[in-house]
């Protein structure tokens, strides 16, 4: 449900759905510790506070102020406690972005177990001492702008606007920039069932659906840069979705890392690694629906077009992609709520030192 078209549609679904994509027990959730015991001397507390201050448009309009205090007031608490069980851990400004939302959603209780589970997962390669982990992620953009299309992937490179226009997108898992809360959380649907490395895919579909707009930009560095950051708010989100669980399925992460970064940058990466191979579920299949879309996709574009049944989703010749297809899947790693190829697709995984997950 989560991945295919509409997501799980309610808040309600929502609550019971997300913690078993994170495979969090909502029958044994920790009381939060006293507010003042976690403000106390906090490290983090001041520069939180501030982010927090200033995240009024992330609540609904026409909140009381009352409540939206009282939120923020948690929000605060949520990402204060997750910190300091997991002293490995460091804030960057933009995670608030995404525990307001678990927050919105869940409660504060049950958004402090989803965050610490995504916070050691899904967004550990964010929350290092540095970004080299983080700008590693962001150099597998152009690599699936390229398999794609090569002409804007040149545009682009020939403008030297690099990849910083998708920092926030990918941070923040887009709730910083979409202004629409429906579209922020039918996102997260997607993102928490799917690979740790989604939402690049998703940064991509989003450029590659502004081609015309972006080959008809002057060819330099100020003006690409400041039409990509301005992400539209009335984008077809459904089938971008549906686009960037195609790309993924054709353009895996193991496919991409020789041109996102030297071998053993990548090896470095917790989005590369999956030592949660052995939690890979067998009930929920992500791989099955993606593919069979994809097939289905391919079918009636062979009875409209014939021979040219893929032209409409790769413009650029790459050899044996159909084969390696049969191959290829996601599936549900519960415990770590990252994708891990199914036991029939290892041979194709990632050749990565499995140790960053424990």
């Amino acid at each position: 449900m989560a991945i295919s078209e509409g997501g799980l549609l309610t808040d309600e679904i929502r609550r019971k759905v997300w913690p078993k994509l994170l495979s969090v027990n909502t029958d044994d959730l920790p009381p939060l510790p006293a507010r003042k015991e976690l403000r106390e001397d906090n490290k983090d507390y001041q520069q939180v506070l501030l982010d927090v201050r200033r995240s009024l448009r992330r609540f609904p309009p026409g909140m009381p102020d009352d409540q939206r205090e009282g939120l923020q007031e948690e929000l605060i608490d949520i990402i204060l406690h997750v910190l300091q069980r997991n002293p490995q851990l460091h804030y960057y400004q933009g995670y608030h972005d995404i525990v307001v939302t678990f927050l919105l959603v869940v409660g504060d209780r049950l958004a402090t177990a989803l965050v610490e589970k995504l916070s050691t997962h899904h967004l550990r390669d964010f929350m290092d001492s540095t970004m080299d982990n983080t700008k590693h992620i962001l150099n597998y953009l152009m690599p699936i702008i390229d398999q794609v299309n090569p002409e804007v992937h040149d545009f682009m490179q020939s403008a030297e606007v690099g990849t910083i226009f998708a920092l926030s997108w990918l941070i923040t898992w887009f709730g910083h920039v979409l202004s629409d809360f429906r579209h922020v959380v039918r996102l997260y649907d997607f993102f928490l069932a799917c690979h740790p490395l989604m939402p690049i895919y998703f940064a991509a579909v989003i450029v590659l659906h502004r081609e015309q707009e972006v080959l008809d930009c002057e060819c330099d560095m100020a003006s690409v840069h400041h039409l990509l950051s301005q992400i539209p708010q009335d984008l077809p989100y459904e089938s971008l979705i549906s686009k960037a669980g195609d790309l993924f399925v054709q353009f895996p992460p193991s496919e991409l890392a020789k041109e996102a970064a030297q071998a053993a940058q990548a090896e470095r990466t917790a989005a590369s690694t999956f030592k949660d191979f052995e939690l890979a579920s067998v009930q929920q299949r992500p791989d099955t629906v993606l593919r069979q879309r994809f097939r289905e996709r391919l079918r009636g574009e062979e009875r409209l077009r014939g021979e040219e049944r893929t032209k409409s989703i790769l413009t650029k010749p790459r050899t044996n992609r159909f084969v390696k297809l049969a191959v290829m899947g996601l599936t549900v790693a519960l415990g770590a709520a990252a994708l891990a190829m199914v036991k029939s697709a290892l041979e194709w995984a990632p050749k990565f030192q499995l140790q960053i997950f424990p």
